[in-house]
């Protein structure tokens, strides 16, 4: 039902992917693809990936710009990259967000006692398959870990392809533990020693950094969406971009043909570039040793 389109040099600070629906219209992948994929029986969720399993940058939703492209992550002027922890290599799932969905910054989590990040939220899809970065795909939902991430609510939901050859004896986090020994455990600690090779302190969990189940990551899911809602409805301004293609009773609509001209205006053309400098892969290849 989607399609992607690259702007930009790769590898560098103007790569934006975009995307379009069956019609080729440009759509927004936090605001116009919907939430849920199937509701037939057991309730499926559309994830939008960002990051394949594996790869070490920090592909994002750009929440801020008209249509909400993925880009690389920037920290003081440089793309960002994940280190490889020991015994870990960049992503150890397939990485992404749930769109129409969002954690709001102002909202208190009465799970966590902080804000949200003001992001869509986030998704670790455990398949056996390494999903390319764009692709929709209907996800089954397992459950849900409470990262508190630079002091900022940052649920991390636990989901598995719908169609994976996994999928049918997986049904809640218990069944992680069953037929993917330790993974939730590496998950865990994944999140809590990313940050540190940069110089950053181990991240904190809520619930004892235990993953919760899959009810009550449905309600962490029905959440955010009904923040989602909020946030789309409000007139405020609030720094995010909440153009939309197919939302036509919201303020904030475009038609698909001004939503092609505003995007193709502004962003210059595809160019694959250079890759990466030797420097660049040398630094990526190294293994960090850190000690939460």
């Amino acid at each position: 039902m989607y399609s992607i389109f690259a702007r930009g040099t790769a590898n560098s600070s103007d790569f934006r992917v975009y995307f379009r629906d069956a019609d080729d219209n440009l759509v927004s992948p936090f605001h116009d693809i919907p939430l849920i994929a199937s509701d037939e029986g057991e309730t499926l969720y559309n994830m939008v990936v960002e990051i394949p399993r594996w790869t070490q940058a920090k592909m994002e939703i750009a929440t801020k710009e008209p249509f909400n492209p993925i880009k690389q992550d920037e920290r003081k002027g440089k793309l960002r990259f994940v280190r490889n922890c020991f015994p870990y290599h960049g992503y150890i799932w397939n990485y992404g967000a749930l769109p129409q969905t969002w954690e709001n910054p102002s909202h208190v989590d009465p799970h966590t006692q902080a804000k949200g990040d003001n992001d869509p939220i986030d998704v670790c899809e455990i398949g056996s398959q390494t999903l390319e970065r764009g692709a929709i795909v209907p996800v089954k939902l397992l459950g849900v870990m409470a990262l508190i991430d630079d002091g900022e609510t940052d649920w991390k939901l636990i989901v598995i392809k719908a169609d994976d050859p996994l999928a049918e004896k997986l049904n809640d986090v218990q069944d992680i533990s069953t037929h993917l020994p330790g993974l939730l455990e590496a998950t865990h600690e994944w999140f809590k020693i990313y940050k540190i090779p940069d110089g950053k302190p181990a991240n904190c969990f809520a619930f004892d950094g235990q993953a919760k189940g899959v009810d009550f990551a449905r309600k962490i899911i029905e959440e955010t969406h009904m923040q989602w809602k909020s946030l789309v409805r409000q007139d405020r301004e609030t720094g995010l971009s909440i153009q939309t293609s197919t939302l036509k009773d919201s303020k904030f609509y475009t038609t698909p043909c001004s939503a092609e001209k505003l995007i193709m205006s502004k962003q210059p053309e595809f160019n694959p570039g250079q890759g990466l400098s030797q420097e660049q892969s040398d630094e990526l290849l190294k293994v960090h040793y850190v000690k939460a």
